[in-house]
């Protein structure tokens, strides 16, 4: 290894800098972001040449492209490298030297890059937090829609579930035009958010049968 990598990545481009382990000389170029870009920057490097990329919100195709280029990414902490730069004047160039000179000084805060097939995974979970959170906010506007006429779910200890779900047709009859529409729009997003809860369960879509009621 004859010298460091590191990667200042944003949405649109990243800048990297190159800096020759010997003589310290660095040379800063930007990346304009595409398919290949980042791999196409990086041929003539060294294989396993370590590159500095902090963990951006669109680092998963940075990282991927690194390891095809045959290099090593490290995976920085954000947070911690700002810290440990200490810089109180903030730019790209100087946020790509700083983590150079962290690699230099052997004091990268790097963080465990998962597998690509477990950040695909993840995907699963974190969808699954979204429609679970969706799912909460049509129940609670439906049971909060109803009751401003005094209206409910009697006799039901869960008003969305199986056997509560098909009565509230009957609940809608009962509401003004505007309200009984409105609400009859949430049920139907309801049902189709409960849908993909069921689907998540099993990691594809359309593997469960369709239920009105979930929980």
């Amino acid at each position: 290894m004859d010298e460091y990598i590191a990667f200042d990545s944003h949405k649109h481009y990243t800048l990297m800098e190159k800096q020759k382990i010997r003589s310290g000389r660095a040379h800063q170029s930007r990346i304009e972001h595409c398919p290949g870009a980042i791999l196409s920057a990086l041929s003539g490097c060294a294989a396993g040449t370590p590159v500095a990329v902090e963990a951006t919100g669109n680092w998963y195709w940075i990282i991927d492209e690194i390891e095809q280029a045959g290099l090593v990414p490290r995976l920085v902490h954000p947070r911690k490298a700002k810290l440990m730069m200490g810089m109180i004047n903030k730019t790209d160039k100087l946020d790509v030297h700083g983590l150079n000179r962290l690699q230099q000084n052997h004091t990268l805060p790097t963080v465990w890059i998962a597998p690509g097939p477990l950040r695909d995974l993840r995907e699963l979970t974190r969808t699954r937090l979204v429609l679970s959170r969706q799912r909460t906010r049509l129940k609670n506007r439906l049971t909060s829609s109803v009751a401003k006429y005094g209206l409910g779910m009697e006799g039901f200890s869960d008003p969305f579930g199986v056997g509560a779900r098909r009565q509230w047709p009957k609940v809608l009859a009962k509401l003004p035009e505007q309200t009984a529409w409105t609400c009859g729009q949430l049920l139907e997003q309801l049902d189709l958010v409960c849908r993909q809860i069921g689907d998540h369960r099993r990691g594809r879509s359309g593997c469960c049968r369709h239920v009105n009621g979930c929980r």
